[in-house]
Protein backbone atom coordinates (compact mmCIF):
# COMPACT_ATOMS: atom_id res chain seq x y z
CA UNK A 1 0.00 0.00 0.00
CA UNK A 2 1.20 3.33 -0.63
CA UNK A 3 1.90 6.00 1.89
CA UNK A 4 -1.28 8.35 2.90
CA UNK A 5 -0.79 11.92 3.35
CA UNK A 6 -2.96 14.24 5.41
CA UNK A 7 -5.38 14.95 2.43
CA UNK A 8 -6.14 11.04 2.66
CA UNK A 9 -7.61 10.55 6.10
CA UNK A 10 -11.24 10.91 7.24
CA UNK A 11 -12.56 10.79 10.55
CA UNK A 12 -13.73 7.45 10.54
CA UNK A 13 -11.16 5.27 8.60
CA UNK A 14 -10.38 2.35 10.14
CA UNK A 15 -7.09 0.33 9.40
CA UNK A 16 -5.99 -3.57 10.43
CA UNK A 17 -2.64 -4.66 11.43
CA UNK A 18 -1.68 -8.35 10.35
CA UNK A 19 -1.36 -10.51 13.22
CA UNK A 20 1.59 -11.35 15.65
CA UNK A 21 1.44 -14.64 18.06
CA UNK A 22 3.42 -14.46 21.44
CA UNK A 23 5.66 -16.76 22.44
CA UNK A 24 6.36 -17.25 26.12
CA UNK A 25 10.33 -16.93 25.39
CA UNK A 26 9.67 -13.89 23.42
CA UNK A 27 7.57 -12.09 27.13
CA UNK A 28 10.83 -13.11 29.45
CA UNK A 29 13.27 -11.91 26.67
CA UNK A 30 11.64 -8.61 26.74
CA UNK A 31 11.20 -8.56 30.52
CA UNK A 32 14.67 -9.59 31.60
CA UNK A 33 16.33 -6.61 29.69
CA UNK A 34 13.44 -4.03 30.35
CA UNK A 35 10.80 -4.86 32.52
CA UNK A 36 12.65 -7.68 34.85
CA UNK A 37 9.34 -8.06 37.35
CA UNK A 38 8.96 -11.44 38.27
CA UNK A 39 5.58 -12.25 37.13
CA UNK A 40 7.50 -11.29 33.35
CA UNK A 41 10.06 -13.73 33.84
CA UNK A 42 9.00 -16.61 36.24
CA UNK A 43 5.46 -18.86 35.37
CA UNK A 44 5.69 -20.11 38.39
CA UNK A 45 6.05 -17.42 40.61
CA UNK A 46 3.76 -15.60 38.63
CA UNK A 47 0.78 -17.79 39.68
CA UNK A 48 1.19 -15.90 42.80
CA UNK A 49 0.76 -12.36 41.43
CA UNK A 50 -2.39 -10.06 40.39
CA UNK A 51 -2.05 -11.82 37.00
CA UNK A 52 -2.10 -15.55 38.31
CA UNK A 53 0.25 -16.61 35.69
CA UNK A 54 2.63 -15.35 33.27
CA UNK A 55 2.39 -12.11 31.76
CA UNK A 56 4.12 -9.64 29.31
CA UNK A 57 4.96 -6.36 30.22
CA UNK A 58 2.78 -3.33 28.65
CA UNK A 59 6.01 -2.06 27.55
CA UNK A 60 6.38 -4.93 25.61
CA UNK A 61 2.78 -5.36 24.15
CA UNK A 62 3.17 -1.39 23.44
CA UNK A 63 6.15 -2.21 21.81
CA UNK A 64 4.62 -5.63 19.77
CA UNK A 65 1.72 -2.86 18.63
CA UNK A 66 4.21 -0.67 17.31
CA UNK A 67 5.87 -3.53 15.02
CA UNK A 68 1.79 -4.28 14.12
CA UNK A 69 1.09 -0.75 12.61
CA UNK A 70 4.00 -0.70 11.09
CA UNK A 71 3.86 -3.49 9.32
CA UNK A 72 -0.08 -2.73 8.51
CA UNK A 73 -2.11 -0.96 6.08
CA UNK A 74 -2.10 2.44 7.93
CA UNK A 75 0.95 4.08 6.51
CA UNK A 76 1.15 7.67 7.00
CA UNK A 77 4.08 9.65 4.54
CA UNK A 78 7.03 10.12 6.38
CA UNK A 79 6.57 6.97 8.65
CA UNK A 80 4.16 6.93 12.14
CA UNK A 81 5.54 9.74 13.76
CA UNK A 82 4.23 10.55 17.18
CA UNK A 83 4.14 13.42 19.07
CA UNK A 84 2.55 12.35 22.17
CA UNK A 85 -0.47 9.98 22.88
CA UNK A 86 -3.54 9.99 25.42
CA UNK A 87 -5.22 7.92 27.18
CA UNK A 88 -3.13 4.56 27.19
CA UNK A 89 -4.40 1.75 29.07
CA UNK A 90 -3.66 -2.44 29.46
CA UNK A 91 -6.94 -3.48 30.61
CA UNK A 92 -5.91 -7.36 30.02
CA UNK A 93 -2.88 -9.19 30.34
CA UNK A 94 -1.00 -10.24 27.36
CA UNK A 95 -0.21 -14.12 27.38
CA UNK A 96 2.14 -16.81 26.13
CA UNK A 97 0.11 -17.80 23.04
CA UNK A 98 -2.00 -14.92 22.33
CA UNK A 99 -1.96 -13.95 18.92
CA UNK A 100 -1.97 -9.64 18.81
CA UNK A 101 -3.87 -7.54 15.87
CA UNK A 102 -4.15 -3.67 15.98
CA UNK A 103 -7.49 -1.31 14.73
CA UNK A 104 -6.82 1.68 14.14
CA UNK A 105 -9.23 4.56 13.92
CA UNK A 106 -9.04 8.26 12.51
CA UNK A 107 -10.55 10.43 15.27
CA UNK A 108 -9.62 13.33 13.92
CA UNK A 109 -7.60 15.19 11.00
CA UNK A 110 -6.35 18.89 11.32
CA UNK A 111 -4.06 21.07 9.26
CA UNK A 112 -1.13 22.99 11.27
CA UNK A 113 -1.93 26.53 10.54
CA UNK A 114 1.56 27.68 11.07
CA UNK A 115 3.06 25.29 8.96
CA UNK A 116 1.69 24.50 5.57
CA UNK A 117 3.21 21.28 4.71
CA UNK A 118 1.64 18.85 7.43
CA UNK A 119 -0.85 18.63 10.01
CA UNK A 120 -1.78 16.31 12.45
CA UNK A 121 -4.13 13.07 13.09
CA UNK A 122 -5.57 11.33 16.41
CA UNK A 123 -6.03 8.02 16.14
CA UNK A 124 -7.50 5.47 18.66
CA UNK A 125 -5.33 2.55 18.25
CA UNK A 126 -6.66 -0.35 19.96
CA UNK A 127 -4.94 -3.99 20.40
CA UNK A 128 -6.77 -6.83 20.74
CA UNK A 129 -6.44 -10.75 21.38
CA UNK A 130 -7.55 -13.39 19.65
CA UNK A 131 -10.91 -13.78 21.40
CA UNK A 132 -11.30 -9.77 20.69
CA UNK A 133 -10.61 -8.60 23.96
CA UNK A 134 -8.68 -5.26 24.01
CA UNK A 135 -5.21 -5.77 25.36
CA UNK A 136 -4.46 -2.33 24.92
CA UNK A 137 -6.13 1.21 23.73
CA UNK A 138 -4.02 4.12 23.28
CA UNK A 139 -4.79 7.70 21.02
CA UNK A 140 -1.80 8.42 19.22
CA UNK A 141 -1.72 12.27 18.09
CA UNK A 142 0.54 11.79 14.54
CA UNK A 143 2.21 14.51 12.64
CA UNK A 144 1.68 13.33 8.87
CA UNK A 145 3.10 15.66 5.95
CA UNK A 146 0.82 17.10 2.75
CA UNK A 147 0.53 16.15 -0.22
CA UNK A 148 0.43 19.43 -1.58
CA UNK A 149 0.77 22.68 1.21
CA UNK A 150 -1.73 25.06 0.85
CA UNK A 151 -1.88 27.97 -0.86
Amino acid sequence: MKEQFLEDYAVGQTYMSGKKRVAKDEIVAFAKEFDPQFYHLDEVAARESPFKGLAASGWHTAAMTMRLLVDGAFKPAGGILGVGFDQLSWPRPVRPGDELRVKSEILEVRPSKSKPDRGMIRVQNTTFNQNDEVVMMFTGNLLVPRRAPAS
